[in-house]
């Protein structure tokens, strides 16, 4: 067959419409077919002076950011010249063909001025949300809760170390009144405050300072609001970390931005406060990594009469010694018995919650199992217990339950699912901006954009499943009319 060169066409005139254009399964007319986007206007309206020139539509501009994140182009001035050509896009921004699409500078300066300190970005995020709950797509009975890191727009070469103070946690009052109480019931002291403070004098200037405990920490010089992360074998790198929760089908529920340098079980309290203010009577069981098993997070969850659902985590011990769970609790006489049937009685509480148990030097000297039981010069086997150790075995019960076995397992479809597609698709491996309340606002509608995406499509599959049984409802109807009048046959 002989070759056919083809001859290109470039100046034809199309009559025709955008409404034609556009695909009938284009993502863009799945989302304007789930969602009315005007109540963006109700939100931003009292950020819009009512004299001066027209403003660009608000919802010209939110949409800009929607085909910005789901389509992953992940540039503002690369998604207005993709805007420019593509026909689709110009159809979901209402736009016609000779319309002038927004300058990429315009969203910026509209930020800069209107939207920065504002809550329009969780507004929008809540919104598609409840949308969401309205179409029954949500089942909040189990939820999944895990956090991931987004690398910051930050040179991980310029920094500087500096010294800041440990930031006290949320639930150490709590903690050190419980201390105090074990405290004196062991005929103990009860302690001042958990953290070491000094008050010491300055003879120079007269003055009292206060000495608080401090570490030392990277600080960016790009990015000062990331934190330094390192975990494993990843990259160190500044970072932001996101805690997200997310409900049995894969919708988001709510999430919290922190630094790089926060480790997950300490940025759990904040967004599991906000998680419960929403939905705390819809939720029944939460679910979490290893990474969570700890005596505090668990008394949180059980507290607020969820059930916790976690993995089994392995003690750390050194290899050739015993295991923790092979020294026996005895919750009557508060002490542990060894392996050898000696008791370990209680010493004291610290001030971090740890209950101490000590053995009898004398007694370990010659036990013929000293060797997997301590490496002390002092011969001297110490267990630590925390106080809210009981929290954390109730959690653990729940691993042998059908609950656990049914549930547990969707961690991987859930929350891991959301991380592996916002990474890919949306933008979430790294960022382009700087600054905590910016990536804040960022990961928001990052979110947004996912819950939007998904509503979309499943709404869609739906009203197609819809259309073809009316399709097919409809040919039954026609045949039977047929059969009654006699103009069907059977071979």
């Amino acid at each position: 067959m002989a070759m056919t060169k083809q001859e290109y066409k470039n100046d034809c005139v199309i009559l025709s419409t955008l409404e034609e254009l556009v695909p009938k399964e284009h993502l863009v007319r799945k989302i304007d077919n789930c969602i009315d986007f005007r109540f963006i206007e109700d939100f931003v309206k009292d950020l819009y002076s009512i004299a001066g020139r027209p403003s660009i539509p608000p919802v010209v501009l939110f949409k800009l950011i929607f085909i910005n994140i789901l389509f992953g182009i992940n540039s503002m001035r690369r998604t207005c010249e993709e805007c420019k050509v593509n026909i689709a896009y110009r159809w979901f921004l209402g736009l016609s063909i000779y319309d002038e699409i927004p300058n990429y500078s315009t969203w910026s300066q509209n930020y800069i001025r209107r939207y920065k300190d504002s809550e329009i970005f969780h507004q929008i995020f809540d919104t598609i949300l409840y949308q969401a709950m309205e179409y029954g797509f949500v089942d909040m009975e189990t939820v999944y809760g895990d956090g991931t890191h987004q690398k910051a727009n930050a040179n991980k070469n310029k920094h500087k170390d500096v010294e800041v103070e440990i930031v006290k946690k949320i639930y150490e009052e709590a903690m050190l009144k419980e201390i105090n109480e074990d405290r004196i019931k062991h005929g103990k002291k009860p302690l001042k405050d958990i953290k070491k403070t000094e008050i010491m004098f300055d003879e120079e200037t007269g003055e009292i300072i206060e000495n608080v405990e401090t570490k030392h920490i990277k600080e960016s010089l790009t990015d000062p609001e990331s934190g330094c992360f390192h975990k494993g074998e990843k990259e160190k790198c500044f970072a932001y970390t996101h805690q997200v929760f997310s409900d049995k089908n894969g919708f988001v529920l709510a999430h919290t931005t922190n630094p790089g340098n926060i480790h997950d079980s300490v940025a759990f309290f904040e967004i599991y406060n906000i998680l419960n203010s929403k939905f705390k009577d819809q939720i029944k069981n939460v679910c979490f990594d290893a990474g969570y098993v700890n005596p505090a997070i668990c008394r949180e969850i059980i507290l607020s009469e969820h059930i916790p659902l976690m993995p089994y985590k392995r003690p750390m011990t050194r290899k050739g010694l015993f295991k923790k769970y092979e020294y026996v609790y005895d919750e009557y006489y508060d002490c542990y018995i060894c392996p050898n049937n000696e008791i370990l009685p209680y010493h004291t509480t610290d001030k971090k919650g740890y209950k101490q148990y000590k053995s009898n030097d004398e007694n370990c000297k010659n036990c013929p199992l000293r060797e997997q039981c301590t490496k002390s010069k002092n011969c001297q086997k110490v267990i630590i217990r925390h106080i809210w150790e009981e929290y954390k075995e109730q959690a653990n019960e729940f691993r042998y339950t059908q609950l656990w076995h049914d549930n547990y397992p969707l961690r991987k479809e859930t929350i891991e699912r959301i991380f592996g597609d916002c990474k890919e698709q949306h933008g979430l491996r790294f960022t382009r901006v700087r600054g905590l309340v910016k990536n804040e606002h960022n990961v928001t509608m990052i979110f947004a954009c996912h819950n939007l995406k998904k509503m979309a499509n499943w709404r869609w599959k739906n009203y197609s499943n819809k259309s073809f049984f009316y399709r097919f409802l409809t040919k039954l109807i026609d045949l039977k009319n047929l059969w009654q009048k006699k103009e069907v046959c059977y071979f």
